[in-house]
């Protein structure tokens, strides 16, 4: 039984190429040209490894007890598919390799990765696909041409590994595999669209209730502060009155002392001390009832001059407080008026595209028709001019000679 083995690859400018051959079955002795095939052909420069099948497998035999039997074709069938992928593959290089002005620009983009490999910069091991990204300014020429050529790349990658995978394998695992992995990234995409959607109401239905709670804990925060400033002011009324009480008491004491002092004094000394001691009784009580006014004053003065500050600070925050509200509307108000003037430019991007696309299809109509009309006038006169030169009419009638029937006649 013959197998069909890969015997080369051609590259050349036209495109690359796979050369076949048929060899029959051999035991023992072609293991180690076969193995030397495949060592040759995966060594061959800009050709990605592929996933491939022992070298002894048969073109006949399948394997119906893996899941590589899916993906199986006929040997024609696959023949076929990969001599369209590797026409298709070369017309897309064609097509990259024409394009020298997509090329500049993107050397002109990449001019800073390209002298930083030039000059040996140390680049990071890992790379974020997001660093370097403007999200202000997504719409740029830079990220369209970036994104625009690792498309054709992936294209380019998944079209050489399917027509490899068709070639040494005669199976389409690999466009399987990055169907599969596409549909699973779109269907990714859309959860995390779900889930980003979920949580920006999560996030703002959080922030309310931040604010709730700070605006709560604020309050709570306040009045606290004003029991505590009258518990202080208390104490601070407590401690006064228990001094002025023990000062008067001492004093009190020392009173009564000089009193029975004065007493016995006035009973030996007569009713003249007896009237100088009122007397300093009398000043001693008037100076007292002074001093317990002047304090009693002072606290109060004291406690006024703290309810005037607490007064300036509640109006003070409560300015602050407008203000930051008066700031939060105006960045809604041009969150807001960003985003109406987002939407407006991407319907007139769309209306742009849908003139632009009717404009062609305008156009191509006009030049088929003139195209037509053409081609019906070339052939209207082809036409009446064959008929002229059959009929011998107009310019192409023959002209009647002259003397004829003259020497007829002379005759």
């Amino acid at each position: 039984m013959n197998k069909r083995r890969i015997l080369s690859v051609v590259e050349g400018t036209w495109g690359r190429g796979t050369i076949f051959t048929d060899e029959p079955e051999d035991t023992g002795t072609t293991k180690e040209p076969q193995k030397e095939q495949v060592e040759l052909i995966k060594n061959l420069p800009n050709i990605p490894e592929v996933e491939q099948d022992e070298p002894e497998e048969e073109y006949d035999v399948v394997d119906t007890s893996s899941n590589d039997y899916l993906y199986q074709l006929p040997y024609f069938q696959a023949s076929l598919f990969a001599t369209v992928l590797e026409d298709t593959i070369t017309e897309l290089r064609i097509l990259v390799e024409c394009n020298t002005e997509m090329r500049i620009s993107k050397l002109h983009s990449d001019m800073g990765l390209l002298l930083a490999l030039k000059f040996g910069v140390k680049q990071p091991e890992v790379k974020d696909e997001l660093d370097g990204i403007d999200y202000d300014n997504l719409g740029c020429d830079e990220y369209k041409l970036n994104k625009l050529d690792a498309d054709r790349k992936y294209i380019g990658d998944v079209l050489l590994t399917s027509y490899m995978d068709l070639s040494l394998s005669k199976r389409f695992q690999t466009l399987a595999m990055h169907v599969k992995k596409i549909v699973d990234r779109d269907n990714y995409r859309a959860v995390l669209q779900e889930t980003e959607a979920k949580n920006r109401v999560l996030r703002r239905e959080l922030n309310r209730q931040l604010r709730q709670q700070r605006n709560h804990i604020k309050s709570v925060i306040y009045d606290t502060d004003v029991i505590i400033d009258d518990l202080k002011t208390q104490v601070e009324d407590a401690a006064l009155n228990a001094e002025i009480r023990s000062r008067y008491v001492d004093n009190w004491q020392r009173a009564r002392t000089e009193q029975h002092i004065q007493t016995i004094y006035d009973e030996e000394y007569g009713p003249s001390t007896i009237i100088e001691y009122y007397k300093q009784r009398t000043d001693h009580e008037q100076r007292v009832h002074t001093e317990v006014e002047v304090l009693t004053n002072i606290c109060i003065n004291e406690t006024l001059e703290k309810v005037e500050e607490w007064m300036n600070k509640y109006d003070k925050d409560m300015e602050k407080i407008d203000l930051k509200i008066q700031i939060k509307k105006n960045d809604y108000q041009n969150a807001y008026d960003k985003r109406v003037g987002l939407e407006e430019t991407i319907e007139k991007h769309d209306q742009l595209m849908k003139d632009w696309i009717h404009f062609k299809d305008e156009r191509e109509k006009a030049r088929l028709y003139r195209e037509k009309m053409t081609k019906s006038a070339i052939m209207v006169q082809a036409w009446w001019r064959g008929m002229l030169v059959r009929r011998q009419l107009g310019p192409y009638k023959v002209a009647k000679k002259k003397g004829g029937k003259d020497d007829k006649k002379k005759k």
